[in-house]
């Protein structure tokens, strides 16, 4: 496994949701490494205690809040405890979210309203509570602030029993574009990622079963990758080196959706 690209995040603060697990763990690590003090962000802070205590163990700063995306009181509560532990959030990854494989005839509507709640309203309250207080703290003249939102393939190619997720996440597509070009001279880069399948904890089982196996042979280069492909773009994005890019997405799979 390659070693996550060097760009230095001395000084930023990032605050990353869904930060107990999965893509959002990997974030939170890769982002302390590159020298971000890092907020792991969970509806259950003591979930995240396992993740803190091993960016801790390797040098790096980091803290853990309860933070319910689809809840406005939380949402805010959470950015201020941020603050209080490190200061002004600077870099924000919106990653929380949730998923589900069933066909549409299938979904109850307290499913398909959970879904819209944690994929779309929830990155929505991340990305605007936290925008609120960049341009509070001076993100206009100094042009230091960084959104990211976690998309998904499933925005543009459409896979069996994922029509309302797929949804959500071409909701998110646009919405950060969308937010990109409202935020834009008030120094806040808004750019979204859109992750294929990767080889991860959360995957294996299903990879491992005839299903997941027979999904992998129709990739274009028939492998599954690891879910660290997805901190280079990352990393970039909350770097100084992004400055020029907003309104991007990039979408990391391997060729999947091709």
């Amino acid at each position: 496994m390659s070693e996550d690209p060097k760009f230095d995040l001395t000084g930023r603060v990032a605050l990353v949701t869904g930060a107990s697990s999965g893509l959002g763990a990997g974030f939170a690590k890769a982002l302390a490494a590159a020298g971000a003090k890092v907020v792991l962000a969970a509806r259950r802070a003591d979930k995240l205690a396992e993740q803190v205590a091993a960016i801790e163990a390797a040098g790096g700063q980091a803290v853990a809040v309860s933070m319910d995306v689809t809840d406005e009181a939380s949402t805010i509560a959470a950015y201020d405890a941020a603050e209080a532990a490190f200061g002004t959030v600077d870099t924000i990854i919106a990653n929380a979210g949730v998923a589900t494989e069933k066909m549409a005839l299938s979904l109850e509507m307290d499913e398909v309203d959970g879904l819209i709640a944690a994929n779309l309203r929830g990155v929505f309250l991340t990305a605007r509570e936290g925008a609120k207080r960049l341009d509070k703290a001076g993100s206009r003249e100094r042009g230091h602030g960084r959104i990211i939102l976690i998309g998904s393939i499933t925005a543009e190619k459409i896979y069996a029993a994922s029509s309302m997720y797929g949804a959500t996440k071409a909701a998110v597509r646009h919405l950060g574009r969308s937010l990109a070009r409202e935020w834009a001279r008030r120094g806040i880069n808004v750019n979204i990622i859109q992750p294929g399948y990767f080889d991860s904890e959360m995957t294996s089982g299903m990879f491992a079963s005839d299903v997941g196996k027979a999904l992998v042979a129709t990739f274009p280069r028939k492998r599954m990758r690891p879910a660290t492909d997805l901190h280079a773009p990352l990393l970039f994005l909350a770097s100084d080196a992004s400055l020029g890019v907003t309104g991007s997405v990039i979408t990391v799979d391997d060729g999947q959706s091709l």
